[in-house]
C-alpha cells in the first residue's frame, strides 16, 4: 500500500473569557477555597477582547497567517506586539469569538442540555447561518426553536443543577446535568464534553472546507482529546469521535476515542497510519476538541506579573490520512518511536526512546532531521509561572543527546538546537501543544521544498492517572515523498505471485520432489 500521507490539516481557536473565569479549574478551586481571594477580584481586569487575542502572534500562527519561524523576528513580549490588520481567518482555520461558540453548543447538544435566552440566541442563530463554514451544519434549527426562559435559567444555575453560560459578564445560557445523581452526568462533566465536541466539530467542517476531503469519504475518526463521556457504569466509554462525525455529515465514517494524557494525538496520528497503511480505510481524520478546565491554567502568575490572561484560548486540530498519492508528505511507519515501559523516565532516557532510537531504524542522525516539533506550549505562557521554555529545553535535550551519539559538536548545540527548532506557539490545552501543532506549517514547508523531513514527538504524564508513575512518549517522521506510491510493502499482484509461489513450493515439498 505504500507509506501514509498527511492529505491536510485544520487548526481552530476559541476565546473563551467567560469559561475562564467560571469554568477553569483553576479559578473554580479558589472559588471554592476563598470566594473573596483577591485574585478572583483582579482577574475581570486581565482578560482580553477578542481583537486582542486575533492579533496575539503566536495565535496568527496557530491559524496559519503566519509562521514559527516569524515569531523568532517579533520581540517579546508577543502581547505588547499586535499583529496589524491580523484576520479571525486563516489558511488553517479560525479564532471564534465565545458568543457564536455557544451557539454551537447548542447546536451539537443532542439531549436537550443546553439553553440560551431568547434575545442571546437569536442573535447567534443569525451569525452561524451567515458563517462560511457552519451555514450549512447539521443541527442548525435547533436556535430558531424554544429558547430557554431567562428566569428558568438563572433559577437552575442557582441551584447548582446546570452550568452557567455567560458572554460579555451577562448571563445568556446554561448546561443541566444529564441524571439527577449520576457524577458522569453532572452539569459540569456534560458542559466540558459539550465544549471538548463542539470545538472538534468546529475545527472537522474546517478541515472539510479547506481540503478536498469530502464528509461522505471519511471512514474513520480517531478523537484524542483529554475528556471522558459515559456513565457512572462506564465513566471513560466514549464515543466522542463518531458523535462528532455525525454532526459534519460523516456518514460512512465510524471511530473511536484514543487516550494517553499529552501524547494522544501522537499515538492517535500513529493508528491512523497504521489503519490507512493496512488498506483498511482509505480516509482516517484524527482531531481533538478544546478543554475548557484547562483555560486560565496559569491565570494566577499572569495577574500577579501585570499580564493579560494569555490561557483564554480553547485549541483544536484536525488532521486527514490517506493513502500514499505520491505528492503529500509521508509518514515513515517504519520508524515509529516510543517510550517503552522499560525504558526508563530520565529526560535522556525518555529522549533516547522517541528520538535517538527510531532515527537509528531510519538510518538518520539527528542533525539530519530538519525539523523536530515536541511539546509547543506558548513560553510566553509557561515562564512567568515557573516552567521554563518547555520547546527550547526539548531542542536541547535533543541536541545533547546528538553531542552525545558523537554527531554534534558541543560548541554547535545551541546552534543547531536553534536551528531544527522554533518558537512554541500553542495554547496549553495539555493534548493540543504537543507536535501536531507544526503539522499543517511542516506539510507546507515539505511541499514547497523548503524543508525535507520532520520529527513529531508526543510525550505525556501518565502519572497525573495516579496509576503509575510512568511518562509516555511517541514519535514518527513525516518526510517528503519521493513521488512514488508504492514506496513500501506489496503491491496486489506481488502478494498474489508470492502465495502463489509459496503454495507451489508446499506441494512439491509434500510430493517429496
Amino acid at each position: 500500500m505504500g507509506f501514509p500521507v498527511v492529505k491536510g490539516t485544520a487548526y481552530a481557536l476559541i476565546q473563551a473569557t467567560e469559561m475562564v473565569f467560571h469554568q477553569g479549574t483553576t479559578q473554580t478551586s479558589e472559588r471554592r477555597k476563598n470566594p473573596e481571594s483577591e485574585h478572583l477580584k483582579k482577574l475581570p481586569e486581565h482578560l482580553r477582547s477578542f481583537q486582542d487575542a486575533v492579533s496575539y502572534p503566536p495565535n496568527q500562527v496557530y491559524i496559519g497567517n503566519m509562521t514559527p519561524d516569524d515569531l523568532k523576528d517579533i520581540p517579546r513580549p508577543w502581547y505588547q506586539a499586535p499583529v496589524p490588520g491580523a484576520s479571525r481567518h486563516g489558511k488553517y482555520g479560525e479564532i471564534m469569538p465565545e458568543d457564536e461558540f455557544l451557539g454551537l453548543i447548542k447546536i451539537v447538544d443532542a439531549f436537550d442540555l443546553v439553553f440560551l435566552e431568547k434575545g442571546f440566541q437569536t442573535q447567534v442563530q443569525e451569525k452561524i447561518a451567515a458563517h462560511l463554514v457552519l451555514g450549512d451544519i447539521n443541527g442548525l434549527d435547533k436556535l430558531s426553536k424554544e429558547p430557554g426562559d431567562a428566569e428558568q435559567i438563572k433559577k437552575m444555575v442557582d441551584d447548582h443543577s446546570a452550568q452557567p453560560l455567560l458572554f460579555a459578564g451577562k448571563l445568556v445560557g446554561c448546561v443541566k446535568k444529564a441524571h439527577e445523581f449520576d457524577e458522569a452526568l453532572s452539569d459540569h462533566v456534560m458542559f466540558e464534553n459539550l465544549v471538548s465536541k463542539a470545538s472538534a466539530v468546529f475545527v472537522l467542517k474546517h478541515l472539510l472546507a479547506k481540503t478536498e476531503l469530502q464528509a461522505d469519504q471519511v471512514e474513520y475518526i480517531v478523537e484524542c482529546s483529554e475528556e471522558a463521556c459515559g456513565d457512572m457504569n462506564q465513566r471513560g466509554g466514549g464515543n466522542f469521535a463518531k458523535s462528532i462525525g455525525e454532526i459534519c455529515g460523516c456518514v460512512n465514517a465510524t471511530g473511536s476515542d484514543t487516550r494517553s494524557f499529552c501524547a494522544g494525538p501522537a499515538h492517535a496520528l500513529v493508528e491512523a497510519a497504521a489503519l490507512t497503511q493496512t488498506g483498511i480505510y482509505k480516509n482516517v481524520v484524527v482531531l481533538a476538541g478544546g478543554s475548557s478546565v484547562k483555560l486560565g491554567m496559569n491565570s494566577k502568575d499572569h495577574v500577579k506579573k501585570g499580564m493579560p490572561v494569555l490561557e483564554d484560548m480553547l485549541g483544536t486540530f484536525a488532521v486527514h490520512i490517506g493513502e500514499n498519492d505520491g505528492v503529500n508528505p509521508i509518514i515513515r511507519t517504519d520508524g515509529i518511536g516510543r517510550h517503552k515501559i522499560g525504558s526508563g523516565s530520565s529526560p535522556q532516557a525518555v529522549m533516547t526512546a522517541i528520538v535517538a532510537d527510531p532515527l537509528d531504524k531510519l538510518g538518520y542522525k539527528i542533525p539530519e532531521i530538519d525539523r523536530y516539533s515536541p511539546e509547543m506550549q506558548n513560553p510566553e505562557i509557561t515562564e512567568p509561572a515557573g516552567a521554563g521554555d518547555v520547546p527550547m529545553a526539548n531542542y536541547k535535550m535533543i541536541g545533547a543527546l546528538s553531542v552525545k551519539r558523537g554527531e554534534l559538536d558541543k560548541k554547535d548545540l545551541l546552534k543547531a538546537a536553534n536551528s531544527f527548532g522554533m518558537p512554541g506557539f500553542a495554547p496549553t490545552q495539555g493534548h493540543i501543544p504537543s507536535g501536531v501543532p507544526f503539522i499543517g506549517h511542516a506539510r507546507d514547508m515539505i511541499l514547497d521544498g523548503k524543508i525535507n523531513r520532520v520529527m513529531i514527538v508526543g510525550k505525556g504524564s501518565l502519572f497525573l492517572g495516579r496509576l503509575t508513575n510512568l511518562f509516555d512518549g511517541v514519535s514518527f517522521v513525516l518526510e517528503k515523498n519521493s513521488g512514488a506510491p508504492q514506496e513500501t510493502g506489496f503491491n496486489k499482484e506481488e502478494v498474489r505471485l508470492m502465495i502463489a509461489d509459496a503454495m507451489r513450493v508446499f506441494a512439491q515439498a509434500f510430493r517429496g520432489e
